[in-house]
Order: C-alpha cells, then structure tokens, then sequence
C-alpha cells in the first residue's frame, strides 16, 4: 500500500469515529406526563414532578427526557393523549391527577409501566388488585381525598355553628369522586342536624350558575369537590364564592392561594412529587407489579384571612389552633 493511501484510509476512519460513538450513546429514557388540567395553571405539579424524578437521580434533559401531554380539563382528549404516548414508546407513564387519566393509560397499554397519583381508592376503582402488591403494570400513591367530607362538615359547622344548610359542588363527569363524597358529606351532615344541598357543573361555563344556586338555595357556606376542573377553575370559583359572600373550602391549599378562603386535604403537591420518586425507581428497573401503593399522610388545613376578612367573618381561636398554614 502507498503511503499517500494508507494516510488517507487512516483520516477516513478517525472521522468516522465520533458517529460510531455517538450512535453505541445509550438512548435517553423517556417519561410520559399525562394531566388532565391545563399546564399554565399548574406549573406547581409538573415542578414538583421533576423534583421527585431528581429525587431518584434523574434529571429532565441531562439522563432523562419529558414527554408532557395535558388534556386542559377535555377529558375525552385523555385516550388519545395517552395513545399518543405509547407510540411514542416512552418509558413509563405519569397518569396524574384524575382517575380518567389512569383509565385512559390503562386502555392504552398493559406493558408500559404506569404510576399514578389519585383521590380515590384505586382497590374500589378497579386500578390495582392490592395496595400492598398491585401486580400489573399500575401502582401509585393515593390521598383518598373522597373521605374528608366528614371533615369539611365539622370545620364549616365549628364556622358557621348557627348554620344549618350547607351546599356541595360535584362535577358529574367525575363518577368515582361523586357518589362517595356526597354520601360522606350528607352522612356527617346529617349527624349535625344539618341539610346538604348538591350542585353540578362540569364545564366552565356551568359554574356560574351552579355557584349561584348556592345563594338561592340558601346554603350558609360551600364544599367543593376535588376534581381536575374545579382546581383549574380554582381562581374563578373563589372569585364567584367571594362576590356572593359564600365561605368555601377545598381539598387542595392552591385554592385559598387563589383567594379561595380554606382548604383541607392531603399534600396534593407532595403526591406529585412522589410520583416522580416512582417514576424514577421504574427507570431504576423495579417493577410496578412490586411497587405497594402509596397513601398519603401529610394533611394541611390552610386558611386565607384576607378572604375571611373581606367576608366578614371572625375565625374562631379553636379552628386557628388547627390550621397548618395562614395566608394574610
């Protein structure tokens, strides 16, 4: 061989180099965030997301990528978002929030891991077997927020104790909330000596008039469901609720953030991030069939006291002493 040829096949080889490497490069994984709220709303949730999956040493564009697929409350935009994931081949899914996102990932595969974080009984639901041992490809964390109207009714009673009619705001597309929060609610309620008027809106333009059935009804304060429609239209309902001057509490605290004036539920951010550790623990390789279900433990009970003041109300020493947070 010439020496001229020899140098010139040694120079083609060297730059061949980089791609050979680039292209052995371990692809990124890939995870699939599926919401049913709309993302300029909920900054908060995706954030906390990622802190979880950098909890479990992932980090969004350096080891992994983000797949973000948000159905802006149109649940029947869900099946095909999470169709859209499975095509995509990622790696695991986030079904967050609402039980119709689990429902659609679940109808879309059964060999993508899936990791939820939910306000119902995923047992009842039909999500997983065992909260100890899931099996499938589902587990999650759940805050079973559906019971906590057995508290809304003692807070707003220790609140308004001359009341004797409250009023509860139900999406009736959210089927599983439903029936277990009004049973709950009208159950304590009931204990009271109390009456429970039930109001429906499943869309924006429905809260309007279901929040105005509140004054018609007579009903001295509001409970509102935890649902993804209602903690995206959060700033609307307390807007609403305050121009009629009608108390309302909520499970999640981004409400009396929103000028809302209480809430009580379960750390719902902090079961964002949890996901997130789950998520983490799958890419890790553990398997969601050996994930037990998490519940969630930290309660908070969060009051706005400007939104108090502006309704004229005097908040008792006794239910002070309960809260966890005050915003002034």
């Amino acid at each position: 061989m010439r020496r001229r040829d020899f140098i010139a096949g040694l120079t083609g080889a060297a730059a061949a180099w980089p791609v050979a490497a680039h292209a052995q490069r371990p692809a990124m994984p890939v995870v699939g965030f599926l919401a049913a709220e709309s993302p300029d709303r909920n900054t908060d949730l995706s954030a906390a997301f990622r802190r979880g999956l950098n909890e479990a040493d992932f980090i969004e564009g350096r080891n992994v990528a983000i797949e973000y697929r948000w159905a802006n409350v149109q649940l029947d935009r869900l099946p095909g978002l999470a169709a859209d994931l499975v095509r995509r081949q990622v790696a695991v899914i986030a079904a967050t929030g609402n039980v119709a996102t689990v429902f659609a990932a679940k109808q879309a595969t059964a060999t993508i891991p899936i990791v939820f974080n939910v306000g119902v009984d995923p047992v009842k639901a039909g999500l997983v077997v065992a909260l100890n041992k899931p099996g499938g490809n589902i587990t999650g964390i759940t805050s079973v927020n559906t019971q906590l109207g057995t508290k809304w009714v003692e807070l707003m009673h220790e609140l308004l104790p001359s009341a004797t009619r409250f009023a509860l705001l139900v999406n009736p597309q959210d089927r599983m909330n439903v029936v277990d929060m009004i049973m709950d609610v009208q159950g304590a309620a009931t204990a009271l000596g109390l009456q429970v008027e039930v109001l429906y809106a499943s869309t924006s333009s429905e809260l309007d008039m279901a929040l105005a059935g509140v004054v018609q009804k007579q009903a001295a304060a509001l409970m509102i469901t935890p649902t993804s429609l209602f903690l995206d239209q959060r700033t609307q309902i307390a807007t609403l609720a305050l121009r009629d001057g009608v108390p309302a509490i909520f499970a999640n605290r981004a409400f009396p953030e929103a000028g809302g004036l209480m809430s009580y539920g379960s750390n719902w951010t902090d079961t964002f991030r949890h996901s997130g550790i789950y998520c983490g623990r799958i890419l890790k390789g553990e398997k969601p069939a050996d994930l037990p279900v998490e519940q969630a433990t930290q309660f908070q009970f969060v009051i706005n006291l400007k939104t108090a003041k502006a309704l004229r109300l005097q908040i008792p020493p006794t239910l002070l002493a309960l809260t966890d947070e005050v915003i002034e």
